[in-house]
């Protein structure tokens, strides 16, 4: 299976940042956005992260240029017919995706692989929601895209081999370190990394310790490079709990079960720095 064209659905930090990703690495890109303001500010974004490459010198301008030349910025999902490989990057629902799956399935050309950027979500589900369950699977990049390593590449039971195959190549052509997981919530790193995220908030809860002081042990005595709240609110403490969710949806324990101070949180607004309010203030 030979990538040379990949779409993207979804122009958020996730779709935008895979986006340059994908041309960095030679790819010619197609990103779709609901609204030409959100093409706009793809666009935009894509330009303010290569110009700090610039300046910083990773990059030379004229490298830049031609990245960017390579993106293209439609609200017309009509304009992916020829990709032969769409990544969508939209809500963390399960009935959103399975319907844009189908229509991604009616439009993209046969043989097109379709790929979800999900981090938790079934992938089979996806995959049968489409006239070609044997061409989809999970690509998972992180957050941000341009500077995290890892990809998950998700083999749900009804992908090809040779599907498969195509993502873990087109992964590492773009750079990054491809690990193949299992179709199940949470994949690798999800299913281990929420459940110490969640036992956190449990222990503020409790009154063991502060924010502050469970923040500073975790970095202090594991050398992680940010505490659970600091990274809880980077994430987002809605997509934390949703993402929590699925996980207790499949596996039915307790370690996933969102503890009631992250949910009140959730309805209290604070979602972390998309809000500037979360386990911490950020200023405006």
């Amino acid at each position: 299976m030979s990538i040379a064209r990949v779409g993207i659905v979804g122009s958020g930090i996730m779709g935008s940042g895979i986006a340059e990703v994908a041309a960095a690495a030679g790819y010619e890109v197609v990103v779709r956005s609901r609204s030409q303001r959100a093409a706009d500010a793809m666009v935009a974004v894509l330009a303010t992260s290569l110009s700090k490459q610039v300046e910083k010198e990773k990059r030379s301008r004229h490298e830049a240029d031609e990245i960017a030349g390579r993106v293209t910025a439609t609200t017309h999902m009509g304009d992916l017919v020829g990709v032969d490989l769409v990544i969508e990057s939209v809500l963390e629902d399960l009935s959103v995706k399975k319907a844009l799956f189908a229509e991604l399935d009616s439009i993209c050309k046969p043989g097109a692989i379709l790929a979800t950027n999900t981090s938790t979500l079934p992938v089979v589900e996806m995959a049968m929601a489409t006239g070609r369950p044997e061409l989809v699977c999970g690509i998972h990049f992180f957050n941000p895209a341009p500077a995290m390593t890892l990809v998950e590449v998700v083999r749900p039971v009804t992908a090809l081999d040779t599907t498969v195959r195509a993502a873990l190549d087109f992964a590492a052509a773009c750079g990054k370190e491809p690990v193949e997981v299992k179709d199940q919530a949470g994949f690798v790193v999800n299913a281990l990394l929420f459940p110490y995220l969640n036992n956190a908030v449990r222990l503020l809860e409790q009154g063991v310790a502060s924010k502050e002081g469970i923040d500073a042990a975790m970095k202090g005595g594991c050398g992680f490079p940010m505490g659970p709240f600091a990274l809880l609110d980077l994430v987002g403490l809605d997509t934390s709990v949703a993402i929590l969710d699925a996980l207790y949806d499949e596996f039915r324990d307790q370690n996933y079960a969102s503890v009631p101070l992250l949910r009140r949180m959730v309805t209290s607004g604070r979602l972390g720095r998309k809000t500037r309010r979360g386990f911490y203030d950020y200023d405006r």
